[in-house]
């Protein structure tokens, strides 16, 4: 039997942590010497490929010498933090990714902040030091001081510390020394952590950490077997979060070896395994032998901070488009259904008297992923802005803050306060950096935030970087102003026109083209005033017998602005939604018709 131990490969987004499982799983024998491997080949997902960001926890394994090293790649992004929570009971050790230029970031806080509360002793790997700006030995001292600030005790004080470039496969003890592999980190893993002990004669206790679920055999729990053995076709105990008792026969028992998944007749003490055989089995769940249950202590998740609505698309467009398959509430309410399966950081009520759902994540991010899956699979669905939700502490209404670190050209900076400022954000810490760069820190309401990633990059010329990531709920800040523009409303169905959309331009910004179908209460363009007006772009040149060269010159139009999913999603108000399909992302008012919405205002 395999010496097993498990650990963790944490960040914050952009670090390298996939490029470092790659390196590792490279490096032993994983791989045939012919096999073509992509790069992150843990991000196995279409949106991760495209995107270069992990969404879900994965799991992999390797053997290095008589060690069998489980792996477990989770996403750096703040809005899928509820991934790394759980999975922390499961590692032995976590390492720890900072970029040697960049030093810790917003979430290098709140991986390492979960791992020390698990009284776990990180590995420090300092990533990227081949990097022009590389200052390896100040962010050691940065990390240092981030250790001292989530008040680690001595001994996890006391962490080694590992240089290299993930890209590579190079790791290093000393920036002097010379290497050419990853083996080095694998010799700090074994010195750090012991393998796990046990007896496989010991009953049986796992707790799942994880959720999978596969079409042919359900649901599938996660979890790292804490003591003895789990056998395929034993009828085991299990012990629920409330405290409830039920048992089930495991049906199937997978292990990872490698990047894939093998089936096993039974699995010892101290691996992580993936098993099937209880429909309703839930994170935190404790599996015992019937002969010994004891349950282990439940796995706390962070509830959700912003909702969206989800509803059926009541556009004239809806069901057109030819990649649809599903459009009714009983579609959409299966499809999140089977989302809950597996993503426990999602919360979903129905709405009352609406063919909708009130769907609730930990950030625009982690829905708009969800989002953009149900677009894929042929979902077409209208989605409303994000709203925060609020909490009461101490009978004191309070809402989502953010840590927000913005890094911009110091000619920006003065209009980057005043932005922020104007939407409740306070000013923390100002750092003058290198080339005229200046560092700045804000505290700021996770409401202030929606929709100005978009102003952001305008007031920078697209040269700065902000990293935002949950803080903690704070007492309500009031009021805060919203959009500063209206937009161009259709008060005509039809396909637009170059000659009418020309006419529009100096009204505001168009994002629709010419020849494009649209429909009365659909959003074309971005009034420059900050009231809406209806428009009509589908109007077209009145024929006349007087003809001249100057007045039928061909016309110039300006390239219409395109909004991704999530820009759509920051970009509209109340009153607006997101009308969502396999083929186009459109803005539309919630109300179609212009004399309703007019009576409406004048209410």
């Amino acid at each position: 039997m395999d010496k097993i131990i498990n650990i963790a490969v944490v960040a914050h987004v952009d670090a390298g942590k996939s490029t470092l499982v790659d390196a590792l799983l490279e490096q032993n024998g994983v791989f045939r010497e012919n096999e073509v491997v992509q790069e992150r080949v843990m991000d196995s997902n279409d949106i991760e490929k495209e995107r270069g960001i992990t969404i879900y926890s994965k799991n992999c394994s390797i053997k290095y010498k008589d060690y069998k090293i489980n792996i477990v790649d989770t996403p750096g992004h703040a809005d899928f933090s509820s991934e790394v929570e759980r999975i922390m009971k499961t590692v032995d050790t976590v390492v720890l990714l900072v970029d040697a230029a960049e030093g810790p970031m917003p979430q290098t806080r709140f991986v390492l902040k979960k791992a020390l509360e698990q009284n776990l002793r990180p590995i420090l790997f300092i990533n990227k030091i081949d990097k022009r700006d590389a200052r390896p030995q100040q962010v050691v001292d940065m990390t240092f001081d981030l250790f001292m600030e989530l008040n680690a005790t001595d001994e996890q004080l006391d962490f080694p510390i590992v240089y290299g470039i993930a890209r590579e496969g190079i790791a290093k003890l000393d920036l002097n020394e010379e290497s050419n592999s990853i083996e080095p980190l694998l010799e700090v893993v074994l010195k750090q952590c012991e393998p796990y002990q046990g007896s496989e004669s010991d009953p049986l206790q796992l707790q799942v950490s994880s959720l999978d679920y596969d079409s042919f055999i359900g649901r599938l729990g996660i979890g790292r077997v804490t003591r003895g053995s789990i056998k395929t076709g034993e009828t085991v105990a299990l012990v629920r979060n409330d405290g409830r008792q039920d048992s089930f026969r495991i049906s199937k028992l997978f292990v990872e070896e490698g990047i894939k998944r093998v089936e096993k007749q039974v699995a010892y003490y101290g691996d992580i395994v993936t098993f099937a055989g209880c429909p309703d089995i839930s994170i935190g769940d404790t599996v015992c032998d019937k002969s010994k249950i004891e349950a282990l202590d439940p796995i706390t998740i962070d509830r959700p901070t912003l909702s969206m609505n989800f509803m059926v698309n009541s556009s004239p467009f809806a069901g057109q488009d030819k990649k649809s398959k599903f459009l009714t509430s009983r579609h959409i309410k299966d499809r999140l259904d089977r989302e809950l399966e597996t993503n426990v950081g999602l919360e979903v009520e129905e709405l009352p008297g609406s063919d909708g759902f009130k769907v609730s994540g930990r950030g625009e991010l982690h829905l708009s992923i969800l989002i953009e899956n149900m677009r894929r699979e042929g979902y077409e669905l209208s989605v409303s802005k994000p709203e925060v939700l609020y909490k009461e502490i101490d009978g004191t209404k309070c809402e989502p803050f953010e840590k927000v670190i913005v890094n911009v050209p110091s000619t920006y900076s003065s209009t980057i306060i005043a932005d922020l400022q104007e939407r409740k954000a306070t000013l923390e810490m100002v750092n003058n950096g290198d080339n005229d760069y200046v560092h700045l820190e804000f505290s700021a309401p996770t409401r202030g935030l929606l929709g100005y990633r978009s102003a952001f990059i305008t007031n920078t010329k697209g040269e700065g970087i902000m990293i935002r990531s949950f803080d903690s709920y704070k007492p309500y800040v009031g009021e805060i102003s919203g959009r500063k523009n209206g937009v161009l409303v259709s008060m005509e169905q039809g396909k637009t026109l170059g000659y009418s959309l020309w006419n529009l331009q100096d009204r505001g910004t168009l994002i629709v083209n010419p020849a494009e179908d649209v429909y009365i209460g659909m959003i074309v363009g971005i009034h420059n005033r900050d009231n809406d007006l209806n428009v009509n772009p589908c109007k077209n040149k009145e024929m006349s017998n007087t003809r001249s060269k100057a007045a039928d010159d061909a016309i110039a139009l300006v390239p219409p602005r395109t909004f991704s999913l999530e820009e759509a999603l920051e970009f509209i108000q109340e009153d607006e939604l997101v009308e969502v399909t396999p083929g186009n992302i459109r803005l539309r008012k919630k109300i179609l018709d212009p004399n309703e919405r007019y009576r409406l205002n004048r209410k």
